[in-house]
C-alpha cells in the first residue's frame, strides 16, 4: 500500500514541478502580495516557480502573532530551506536544541533535519521562507562537510566598513542543494550605485532591509523600498543603487 501511495505521490510532484513556470527578473513587491490569514498567524507568497539552478523555488512570508502555537516538528526530505527573520524573536528547535534569532537572524536549513519555529517574543513575528530544490542530485555530505544546517545572528557577525557604507558577510559555502549560495547585508550610505553593474553565473536576490533602492536589470529599471525582493536569474546584467540621501540597507544572496 505504502509504495502505491509513493508512487502516486511521486507522479503528481512531477506534475506540478512540469506545470511551473520560470521565476520572473524583476521586483517582487511587500504590498502587492495577498495575505492568508487564520487564528494566530498570516502568510503572504511571494514568488514560485523555477530558475537556472532550481527545480523548484518558493518564497513566503509568515507572520506568528504573539502567543501563537508554533508548527509540528517536522523535517524536509528533499527541500532546503533558507529563513531570515524580519521582525520579532525568533525560537528555532533543530534536532531537539533551541536557539533564538532576531532580527536580521538567518536560518539556514539542511533536508532531513527535524525543526519547528515559535514566537517567543510579545509582539509579531514575521520571516522569509526560501524553499529550493536543486536541479542537481542532493548532496547531503557536501552539506554536512560545509557546516551542516547554520544559525545566524546579526550582532555575532563582523561588520566591516566599505567606500560606499558597510557589509556583513552571513556565509560562503557548498549545501546539500547548492554548488555554492553565499549570503551578506550591504549598507550604502548614500546616493549611488553600490558597484558597477555586472553579471555572474549565479542567480541572485536582494531583500531590500530599510531605505529606497532601485535595480537595473537588462536595461528595465525598477524599484524597491523594505521587504521587496529583486530577482536577478543567471547571467543577467544588473546593478543596484541607493536613490535617496539617506542610508539603505540590504540582503544579496547568490547561488549556483
Amino acid at each position: 500500500m505504502k509504495t502505491i501511495l509513493t508512487i502516486i505521490l511521486c507522479f503528481f510532484t512531477l506534475t506540478i514541478l512540469a506545470q511551473l513556470e520560470p521565476v520572473k527578473a524583476g521586483v517582487y513587491k511587500w504590498t502587492d502580495h495577498p495575505v492568508k490569514a487564520s487564528k494566530d498567524r498570516e502568510s503572504r507568497k511571494i514568488l514560485e516557480g523555477v530558475s537556472p539552478h532550481f527545480e523548484y523555488l518558493e518564497i513566503h512570508a509568515t507572520t506568528q502573532f504573539p502567543g501563537a502555537k508554533p508548527g509540528t516538528a517536522h523535517a524536509n526530505d528533499d527541500i532546503e530551506e533558507c529563513i531570515i527573520v524580519k521582525e520579532g524573536l525568533m525560537k528555532v528547535t533543530l534536532e531537539g536544541e533551541s536557539t533564538v534569532l532576531g532580527i536580521g537572524g538567518v536560518f539556514l536549513l539542511m533536508p532531513k533535519q527535524m525543526h519547528s519555529l515559535e514566537n517567543i517574543g510579545d509582539t509579531n513575528l514575521t520571516y522569509y521562507v526560501m524553499r529550493y530544490k536543486s536541479k542537481k542530485k542532493m548532496n547531503i555530505e557536501r552539506g554536512e562537510i560545509a557546516g551542516g544546517s547554520l544559525l545566524l545572528n546579526p550582532q555575532h557577525l563582523v561588520s566591516k566598513p566599505s567606500s560606499r557604507g558597510a557589509g556583513r558577510a552571513y556565509f560562503d559555502r557548498p549545501t546539500a542543494m547548492c554548488e555554492r549560495f553565499e549570503m551578506h547585508v550591504t549598507r550604502l550610505d548614500s546616493k549611488g550605485l553600490s558597484h558597477q553593474p555586472h553579471k555572474h553565473i549565479e542567480t541572485e536576490i536582494i531583500l531590500v532591509l530599510s531605505g529606497e533602492t532601485a535595480m537595473m536589470i537588462e536595461g528595465e529599471n525598477y524599484k524597491g523600498i523594505a521587504g521587496d525582493f529583486y530577482f536577478m536569474p543567471s547571467q543577467l546584467f544588473h546593478g543596484v543603487s541607493n536613490t535617496s540621501d539617506k542610508p539603505c540597507s540590504y540582503f544579496a544572496f547568490k547561488w549556483n
